[in-house]
């Protein structure tokens, strides 16, 4: 099992603070060797800053001076400043954060932040402060997309950019971490499939495949806790918790779609499907460690090997990643879609992912990774070491309509416990 990212979250500052950063990289070094003399290898490390509207000056001005550059260029100079500082510092990634409803423009910077860098991540919210669902940044946020997809041939800066709903602060998976302000904050964001897959394997009854993964995630975060609160301690940070999603690699042992199948589904995407990733999700909640984040159960079809391929043969579909949202997961991860999908089509894609959020009081993320001259069927062909091959899935949307087009923003309650009085 491997940390996939300690995150450092903090307020970078514009013009950056470098003593704050000086002060981030000194932490990472030290954390990274805590964790591997303690046997959890660290494959990043990664910073995490107060959404980006917050750091620079001009939103929603009538007219800008000649002295004073746009909130657009602002952002990218602050992207590739933070990119270039936090790299000296031996820090791998950062995120700047999420554009918000509250500042409408801060959305357009996002396609350009992303083309000038290749370390930076961001976001786009789609719920506001409030927890309403904002028409408009639904929109917004398929705008980027659509605009994303061409930065590069491969579609591959959609990785960077995730489009969020009801997702707190504190979150350590990238892209949807950010900080919520105040003094720095770390969290763990952990890969371990493998740790599904080994509970599961050969277990005599759900019973106990349940108490294998349980008192394994719970002995692992006992010896993680430890190295925690002895880093918080020596540098005056807070520890802010594990995010245990179980994030995979694209190796078969490595794999959630290996987990659930050894549960006993014939394969993700059919029937029981639902029931087994329901399992592992509860699995995973009665499992007692500082959480942070999603603690949930990520199903990224590019990251993982068994996922990948059951899309590419057409097991598995994005209606069907969909309503497995409903019952364990973090949304649509690293789903690759056909290059000639329009921003309405994602939109509405986008908007059923909010209101799931907000119906049932979680987080999601939606990454999409629309793939310029590719259609529904084409093997997938990215260069990266982290995505599987898979095959591009089919979208089944069209532009929304009547009101869903509108310019508001409405809120959805979650439904109320069975047997409760209205």
């Amino acid at each position: 099992m491997n940390i996939r990212s300690i995150t450092y979250f903090c307020d970078p500052g514009w013009p950056l603070d470098d003593e704050q950063l000086r002060q981030a990289g000194s932490f990472m070094a030290a954390a990274r060797l805590a964790y591997e003399n303690a046997g959890y290898p660290v494959q990043t490390t990664r910073l995490a800053s107060v959404p980006f509207p917050r750091l620079v000056n001009g939103w929603g001005t009538a007219q800008q001076t000649s002295e004073r550059a746009s909130p657009v260029e602002q952002v990218v100079e602050l992207a590739q400043a933070l990119d270039e500082s936090v790299a000296a510092q031996g820090i791998d990634y950062i995120s700047l954060g999420p554009a918000l409803p509250e500042v409408p423009e801060s959305y357009t910077a996002i396609p350009a932040a992303l083309s000038a860098t290749q370390n930076t991540f961001l976001s786009g919210s789609m719920t506001g402060v409030d927890g309403r669902i904002s028409l408009p940044a639904v929109r917004q946020c398929a705008k980027v997309i659509s605009e994303a997809a061409n930065i590069s041939p491969d579609g591959f800066a959609n990785l960077r950019f995730a489009a969020l709903a009801n997702v707190p602060a504190g979150a350590p998976f990238f892209p949807a971490a950010y900080h919520e302000g105040g003094a720095p904050v770390f969290a763990l964001a952990m890969e371990a499939a493998v740790l599904a897959v080994e509970a599961f394997d050969g277990a005599p009854s759900l019973h106990a495949a349940r108490q294998n993964l349980v008192e394994a995630m719970e002995s692992h975060a006992r010896a993680m806790e430890v190295v925690a609160q002895k880093l918080a301690e020596s540098h005056s940070l807070r520890f802010g918790g594990i995010d245990f999603s179980l994030a995979p690699f694209p190796e078969e042992q490595r794999s959630l779609g290996t987990a659930l199948e050894r549960l006993g589904v014939p394969a993700v995407g059919l029937h029981g499907s639902l029931a087994a990733a329901a399992f592992l999700t509860d699995s995973v909640d009665r499992a007692r460690y500082p959480r942070a984040g999603f603690s949930g159960l990520f199903l990224p079809v590019l990251e993982d090997a068994v996922l990948a391929r059951r899309a590419a043969e057409g097991k598995l579909s994005v209606n069907d990643l969909l309503l497995l949202s409903a019952v364990c997961g973090t949304g649509l991860d690293t789903v690759p879609l056909p290059g000639d999908v329009d921003a309405d089509e994602l939109a509405a894609v986008l908007l059923d992912i909010a209101a799931l959020a907000c119906r049932l009081d979680k987080p999601l993320t939606a990454r999409l990774m629309p793939i310029p001259g590719k259609r529904a069927g084409d093997l997938t062909s990215f260069d990266f070491s982290y995505f599987a091959t898979s095959r591009v899935l089919a979208l089944d949307a069209r532009p929304l309509q009547g009101l869903l087009v509108g310019e508001e923003s409405f809120d959805l309650k979650p439904r109320p416990p069975s047997g409760s009085k209205k």
